[in-house]
């Protein structure tokens, strides 16, 4: 078979309530599955910190009084890149552009508001789409450079 670099090579997907206690077994199981890219520590590191961010800001803010799903969504491409989703169905947000700046929560001063600033240092590209009263979905990426050999 051949591939190009964009080729879906591998997948999984997760879903969980939105407990503070599945933030830690989402971040395990998601940089558990990255491993097969043989990553850096570092390279490892920044997915379960991204990750956990991204599971974070959907327990806290999706569902504040209530408890729902979060699915995550993993795929490995052919060419070493990562990507993972946060999905939730919870309230959405209203202004992206206001969340994504650093300090700023829509819970005042409970939150330091840098869940989107961390995620963004820590990945190489982030999207986030969300509809008001629909839900959000945050999808990074990043290349892995690890200590694959490209042979």
């Amino acid at each position: 078979m051949k591939y190009n670099k964009h080729t879906l090579i591998n997948q999984m997907k997760l879903m969980l309530d939105s407990r503070s206690i599945n933030e830690g077994f989402a971040r395990a199981t998601v940089s558990a599955f990255a491993a097969q890219l043989d990553p850096m520590v570092e390279e490892l590191t920044d997915i379960k910190t991204a990750v956990s961010e991204a599971v974070t800001n959907a327990i806290v803010h999706a569902y504040p009084d209530t408890t729902g799903k979060i699915t995550l969504w993993a795929g490995i491409y052919v060419d070493g890149y990562f990507r993972v989703m946060v999905k939730d169905q919870g309230r959405g947000i209203e202004d992206i552009k206001l969340a994504r700046q650093p300090l700023y929560s829509s819970l005042g001063d409970e939150r330091a508001g840098l869940g989107f600033a961390v995620m963004e240092s820590f990945m190489d590209s982030l999207r986030v789409r969300s509809t008001p009263g629909k839900g959000t979905t945050i999808t990074m990426g990043k290349l892995i450079k690890g200590k694959r050999n490209d042979s």
